[in-house]
């Protein structure tokens, strides 16, 4: 273990002038040495002013989308262990030592801080609760594994966490890559009950519910296929291969019968059915093949980097 960790926070940023003063205090006040970075995208008020007064590293991304500053952040900050949290004062930064600590006793490579709400008080936007349980159960199902708050902003990850992840999302489905790719690397990973609040009065929510959820579904969607590729074509070519015996199979019957095929259409698409069922499922195995040569890549780049970890009676070494 080094003599010291260096531990990096992430916080995204944007029109977040109201809270993110509060954000850089509570995370210093937290964890004292950690390095905190805030990233200005496209803001139109004074977040970064703000954030530099309270002694944050400001940071610019000017594309827009909280996808696009993950995957910038990553690309530019060396940590140790680095801590992503929003910049609209919702989370409890006091969880952060407890995350922190998860992490390297472990030692583990993702640390889930999972939103607690008050049922009498809910900080949720209506309906969003319902969503968030509704896309955990959908997720864990398709990829196997259980996730309790899959779209909370309150993360720890070590070192070969961020650098084996490629981060490819543009917008706020960076949440749902983040949960999809520790499910794909099988990485070991914990859940951390966090506090969760309204938003300071002034601070406005940026999320936009249908649009964002569509967006999110449909990276869901790409994302199953893509990690999951003989499922997703060999469910397809499992339903072609069924409408073509339903269609075919009386046609048969009929030639067993007669000795002549009297409705050629049906044969033809039965046929034409049969065809693209099993080009499906070829493609389902190929795609496979290449996906199994993708995973040993990301493992093998995950592994370059060693486990970072701290015994649990020392306390921890930050710089």
């Amino acid at each position: 273990m080094p003599d010291s960790l260096t531990i990096a926070a992430i916080v995204p940023c944007h029109d977040e002038e109201v809270a993110i003063g509060t954000v850089v205090d509570d995370l210093r006040a937290a964890v004292p040495g950690i390095d905190v970075y805030v990233y200005d995208n496209c803001s139109t008020d004074r977040t970064a002013e703000v954030a530099a007064a309270h002694g944050a590293i400001v940071r610019t991304e000017h594309a827009k989308g909280k996808g696009n500053v993950v995957r910038r952040a990553f690309a530019d900050i060396d940590a140790d262990v680095y801590l992503m949290i929003d910049g609209d004062d919702t989370y409890d930064a006091s969880a952060a030592p407890e995350m922190i600590q998860t992490l390297l006793e472990g030692p583990y490579d993702h640390v889930l801080g999972c939103r607690t709400d008050d049922p009498q008080a809910s900080a949720h936007r209506p309906g969003h609760a319902r969503g968030n349980a509704a896309f955990n159960m959908v997720v864990g199902r398709l990829f196997g594994t259980p996730v309790t708050d899959m779209f909370s902003g309150y993360r720890v990850f070590s070192r070969r966490f961020v650098k084996s992840f490629p981060a490819l999302s543009r917008e706020f489905e960076i949440e749902t890559e983040l949960t999809i790719h520790s499910m794909a690397l099988r990485v070991p990973q914990r859940e951390v009950p966090v506090g969760f609040k309204e938003r300071p009065e002034g601070s406005a929510s940026k999320l936009r519910t249908v649009r964002d959820g569509l967006r999110i579904c449909w990276a869901i969607a790409r994302m199953f296929v893509h990690e999951r590729p003989f499922a997703a074509y060999g469910g397809v070519a499992a339903l072609l291969l069924v409408a073509s015996l339903v269609l075919g199979l009386p046609v048969v019957y009929e030639f067993t019968q007669t000795g002549l095929v009297e409705r050629f259409p049906t044969a033809i698409l039965a046929s034409s059915l049969a065809i693209l069922g099993m080009l499906a499922g070829s493609v389902g195995l190929l795609l496979t093949g290449v996906l199994r040569l993708r995973r040993e890549s990301m493992r093998l780049a995950y592994l370059r980097l060693p486990a970072v970890s701290a015994p649990a009676e020392e306390p921890l070494p930050i710089r």
